[in-house]
C-alpha cells in the first residue's frame, strides 16, 4: 500500500478528529517542529552537525560563507533552545565554545533524512 491513507478516504468518529487536530494533537506536533527548524541556516547547520559530531562557530562560518556571524549565533541559539543543539564552553582564554546535536538533534536526523527521499522521489512539478 503506497498511497498515504488521509481523512478524506478513511470515515473516522469526530472525536479521533479532535485527537489529531486539537492542541495535543498530530498537527500541533509536527507545526512545532518544523517551528523549530525554520529558519535559512538552522537545516545546513543540523546536518552539518550530523556530519561532524562537534564544530566550532569558526568551522561554521567556513562552510557557510553567506551566514553572518549574528545569524548563526541566533540560529545556534534557538536550536539549543529547542533542545536539538548543546553548546559545550571549555572555560578556557581564549574562549573555546563547541557545538553538537543532543539525542533530541540525533533523533530528529532520520525524519529529515526521510523527507529528502520523500523529496528526491517526487521532485518538483512546473506549474
Amino acid at each position: 500500500m503506497n498511497e498515504a491513507i488521509t481523512h478524506l478516504k478513511v470515515p473516522i468518529e469526530r472525536e479521533e478528529r479532535d485527537v489529531c487536530l486539537g492542541p495535543n494533537g498530530s498537527a500541533a506536533h509536527v507545526t512545532r517542529v518544523l517551528r523549530m527548524i525554520s529558519g535559512r541556516w538552522k537545516l545546513p547547520i543540523l546536518f552539518r552537525l550530523f556530519a561532524e559530531p562537534s564544530m566550532r562557530s569558526s568551522q561554521f562560518m567556513r562552510d557557510m560563507p553567506d551566514i553572518s556571524q549574528k545569524m548563526l549565533t541566533q540560529h545556534l541559539r534557538e536550536l539549543e533552545n529547542d533542545g536539538l543543539v548543546a553548546r559545550r564552553d571549555f572555560g578556557e582564554q581564549p574562549p573555546r565554545v563547541e557545538y553538537g546535536l543532543t539525542n533530541s538533534g540525533r533523533g530528529l536526523m532520520p525524519v529529515l533524512m526521510s523527507v529528502k527521499e520523500f523529496s528526491r522521489q517526487y521532485p518538483e512539478t512546473s506549474g
